[in-house]
């Protein structure tokens, strides 16, 4: 190879890191793993971050020694191979240190595993069943239920002829005609399972989806932080209309969700809790007259 030829092999190289690295201003969580808005899903974030970095320290050494060794010791430079084909120290070597990598590895991710099935101690449950191709929703001794289907926007646009164009359709197939609301900093547990064929609950800011599968009943549990609008879909190749099953979790502040859960129930929480003012009153008269 020529000095000629050798410069501009690693001027051609360096381009083609600049070009990669170029869109420094990208946004790269898109292309990373969604951080989420419970503490389970922050700890998967956490967990996979850990992983990742651990295997970037492993190929940054293990390329690293293999393109030193190929440079430094390259044929051009007069330098013969070794003779050897076997070394017990370094079989041992190369045995122990991944086993110890995994095991570091292995321990922090049992405990999140761990975590995700304890579905104890939680504040309220809520069913979510997979229908061809809606869900259902119930909250469980709440007396509430409903069907969530695909938004009346979306389903016009998409039909064939319909004359309506997808992109002036507001989070066109991302929405629902009624959401799943839940209050923040509760500790929910959600029973899926499904009516006919496989589906999957997967909201990504929650942190995990589960299988919908009839006759079984998988569980999980979640606790949002933050109030918010969080959007998923089923995640299991169900059927024809498969990518018509949106599913939009909207998450209130605890007096906001008690006053959406009377309005689904058909209460007046002005009266609900004027009636709760008025037995407190009413205790407290009695209390009175018994002094």
């Amino acid at each position: 190879m020529t000095s000629r030829t050798g410069k501009a092999g690693i001027g051609s190289t360096l381009g083609a890191l600049m070009l990669f690295a170029s869109p420094a201003s990208a946004d790269w969580s898109l292309i990373n793993m969604t951080q989420g808005v419970t503490p389970w899903s922050n700890a998967v974030y956490d967990l996979h971050m850990t992983v990742f970095l651990i295997t970037v320290a492993i190929g940054v050494v293990v390329f690293g020694a293999m393109f030193y060794s190929i440079f430094r010791h390259r044929k051009s430079r007069g330098v013969k191979p070794a003779k050897f084909h076997h070394s017990t120290a370094v079989e041992i070597v190369w045995t122990v240190i991944p086993v110890f990598i995994l095991v570091a590895m292995a321990i922090p991710a049992t405990r999140v595993l761990i975590d995700f099935e304890d579905t104890s101690d939680t504040e309220m449950t809520v069913k979510v069943t997979g229908y061809q191709w809606f869900w259902g929703y119930e909250y469980i001794d709440e007396d509430v239920q409903f069907l969530s289907r695909l938004d009346r926007d979306s389903d016009r646009a998409r039909q064939r002829g319909s004359g309506i164009e997808p992109a002036s359709v507001e989070n066109y197939l991302q929405e629902v005609d009624q959401r799943l609301v839940v209050p923040v900093d509760t500790r929910i547990k959600f029973q899926i399972t499904a009516a006919d064929v496989i589906h999957s609950w997967w909201v990504p800011d929650l942190g995990w989806k589960r299988d919908a599968i009839p006759g079984f009943i998988n569980e999980a549990w979640t606790e949002i932080q933050e109030p918010g609008i969080y959007r998923g879909r089923c995640a299991e190749l169900c059927g024809r209309d498969h990518g018509f099953m949106p599913i939009v979790v909207e998450a209130l502040e605890q007096d906001e969700f008690q006053q959406w859960l009377a309005g689904q129930r058909g209460e007046d929480l002005a009266e609900t809790t004027a009636g709760a003012d008025g037995a407190e009153d009413n205790d407290d008269n009695a209390e009175l007259a018994s002094r």
